[in-house]
């Protein structure tokens, strides 16, 4: 008999973010609806970070719902990295320079 368990069903969490106010969960879901979260955001270049315990923070915010003051810090960390990946800036900084 073996201790090893099945691995928890994937889950995802897409952020819709403008630069204007916090950004929203756009999408939510385990298994396939994860899975298919996924394969959108490959589909379209989106870059994916993956981190567990974020998703399931954000997980627990309803759907269409700005991220709560709590996860600003988080969040913020994923959107820099987004940035650097893409070679972007944040819109904001574009008209400053």
């Amino acid at each position: 008999m073996s201790d090893k368990r099945p691995d928890p069903p994937r889950r995802a969490v897409a952020l819709h973010y403008t630069g204007k106010q916090a950004p929203r969960i756009t999408a939510k879901g385990g298994g396939p609806v994860a899975e298919r979260i996924l394969a959108l955001a490959r589909e379209h270049d989106i870059p994916v970070h993956e981190d567990a315990l974020l998703t399931a923070a954000l997980a627990q915010v309803p759907l269409g719902d700005e991220i709560p003051e709590n996860l600003y810090v988080a969040v913020a960390e994923v959107l820099a990295f987004v940035y650097f990946l893409s070679g972007r800036t944040p819109h904001h900084l574009k008209d400053e320079g």
